[in-house]
């Protein structure tokens, strides 16, 4: 088994019952999130989890979450800080009751062979896929979207060193490129659509309704082929945020870089060929 102790920070979206909400809607906490977030909000049991995205009304992603469900709550888990997103909702609430806590402690994630066995050893109980419970202050959640494999995230008031592979952050990181996962600040940026990174499956609902940002999506989503595709290239003497070039076009970017001669970056679609090398200042970049 491995593990690794992630930062990341914990928000708990609290509110009322409202009588004047949209149809379909009972909680002011469930309408604000289910108005602001890319997926089904309002279409999650208690005790679920799911992966969301923020987005700017030009469709280009500010921040990512995943979204667990308690009873009568919410909590967001995100790379970003607590503080400054509590400092945006409070302005985009409106005069809807809602409230926000950041509950940020210890956040581990175990995974790989024997994680399951792990979890069960703890707490005595393993969650389904996509599911989680509480127990004793600590959140067990079975999440494999976190990395692309089996994995557990296990946060709150968590005392625990687990046994196994302690993995470092930059581990981590190289495992996260080399499963083509986007990560916020780097694939998902400003000018590039989540479309592009594949995440219309695991992030986006297009049947919810509105929410900030839609209108872009839908528009991209209904128009067919993407104009550009997030891929992995094998690579060398390249730096990260450097320009891929077909000839003397420029076709594509780099965006996240790991040690082990791999990268993530975007392409242009038409211009996307398995095993092709693509220029850059100093060096190349090969599709995979």
């Amino acid at each position: 088994m491995k593990w690794i102790r992630l930062r990341r920070s914990k928000i708990k979206v609290f509110g009322k019952r409202g009588k004047t909400l949209p149809k379909g809607f009972q909680e002011e906490h469930t309408a604000f999130l289910h108005s602001l977030l890319t997926n089904d909000i309002k279409g999650m049991k208690p005790f679920t989890l799911s992966y969301n995205l923020w987005l700017r009304q030009n469709g280009s992603p500010i921040q990512d979450f995943f979204v667990y469900k308690t009873e009568d709550s919410y909590i967001l888990d995100t790379e970003g800080d607590a503080k400054n997103m509590i400092q945006e909702f409070e302005k985009l609430k409106l005069s809807l009751r809602v409230y926000f806590e950041d509950i940020t402690k210890d956040h581990l994630f175990v995974f790989g062979e024997g994680c399951e066995n792990f979890v069960q050893s703890v707490f005595g109980q393993v969650p389904e896929e996509g599911r989680f419970f509480e127990k004793g202050g600590v959140f067990v959640a079975n999440n494999p979207m976190r990395i692309k494999e089996k994995g557990f995230d296990i946060f709150g008031d968590v005392a625990l060193v687990p046994e196994g592979e302690e993995v470092s952050e930059e581990d981590f990181e190289d495992l996260r490129i080399e499963r083509a996962i986007p990560r916020i600040g780097k694939e998902l940026r400003e000018g590039f659509s989540p479309l592009e990174a594949g995440l219309l499956h695991s992030a986006i609902s297009l049947t919810k309704g509105c929410y900030v940002g839609q209108e872009v999506i839908a528009r991209i989503h209904y128009k067919g082929r993407l104009p550009r595709t997030l891929a992995l290239f094998e690579v060398q003497n390249v730096e990260e945020s450097e320009r891929l070039m077909d000839e003397d076009k420029e076709v594509g970017l780099i965006t996240s870089l790991s040690r082990k001669g791999l990268a993530l970056g975007y392409i242009l679609s038409s211009r996307a060929e398995k095993g092709k090398e693509y220029r850059t200042e100093k060096g190349f970049a090969r599709l995979l």
